[in-house]
């Protein structure tokens, strides 16, 4: 059981009229309570990313069918939709909460759309969702220096651990990007698993620090759904999305040593 491919379903926003910046990555309440009664279905059976992580780790055997649920950033639909949903069907999920971008004293202004509080995060962390980190202001972390990341790797982590009075154990890389650098600076944070994006199923040898997930978005179907959780045309659902990738990621590489450049000159 320890070579099963799992799939990781990455949820953003959950809401009914979800704003430009959102919409393409939100899914609708109606929708996200149909793809969980699916789930309940097909007899899958959601698991934290922790516990998931713990079974490769510790090589133990997983329950029938696993499936991941997890919610990136920490928007405020997830209490208010998903998580009577989620309470119905008696699933654990996992929310990577960027802690700049939640209501409250920590703010920085950055969130999207309407964003969790403090009070609805306990909720969930209460209700059995895992909350795991996502840094603080959400940056691409390969983009930064050494310096940066562990900054916001140690903001991030210690307000999370002051506000739910536990350290958190797993993380979502912003955006999906890292590196061998940021991975092993969020193992050296104190993480002991992390997400990635690269929409395909997870298996162990990926690695705890390099998990994949497959992307839910408002356009995805029952159909679709369905085939992501069975694991099957994964690759033709997501081709457009891979590419733009490949060309984005290009890009990004070249800023990065222009970049270099610019100070090996200053």
């Amino acid at each position: 059981m320890t070579g099963t491919a799992v799939p990781i379903l990455m949820y953003h926003a959950v809401a009914a009229a979800p704003n430009d910046a959102t919409r393409a990555l939100s899914v609708a309440p109606e929708a996200f309570a149909e793809q969980m009664a699916l789930i309940g279905d097909l007899g899958l059976t959601p698991l934290t990313t922790a516990a998931l992580a713990a079974h490769w780790r510790h090589r133990r055997p997983l329950p029938a069918r696993p499936v991941l649920i997890t919610f990136d950033d920490g928007y405020e639909g997830v209490h208010r939709h998903a998580l009577p949903v989620l309470a119905e069907h008696g699933f654990p999920a996992t929310l990577f909460a960027s802690t700049g971008w939640l209501r409250g004293p920590y703010d920085t202004g950055g969130g999207l759309d309407a964003m969790l509080d403090w009070d609805q995060l306990r909720e969930l962390a209460d209700s059995g969702v895992e909350i795991g980190g996502h840094t603080h202001s959400h940056p691409q972390l390969d983009q930064l220096d050494d310096a940066a990341i562990a900054a916001e790797l140690e903001h991030s982590t210690a307000i999370l651990t002051d506000e739910l009075g536990a350290r958190p154990l797993s993380f979502a890389y912003p955006y999906g990007y890292s590196s061998r650098r940021v991975r092993e600076a969020v193992r050296s944070a104190g993480y002991t698993q992390a997400l990635a994006v690269g929409n395909a199923l997870a298996r162990r040898r990926q690695g705890p620090y390099a998990l994949r997930r497959v992307t839910v978005r408002r356009a995805t179907g029952v159909a679709e759904f369905e085939r992501l959780l069975q694991g099957r045309s994964i690759a033709r659902d997501f081709a457009k999305d891979r590419a733009l990738t490949k060309g984005y990621a290009l890009v990004r590489r070249a800023r990065q040593v222009c970049r270099k450049a610019i100070r090996s000159r200053v």
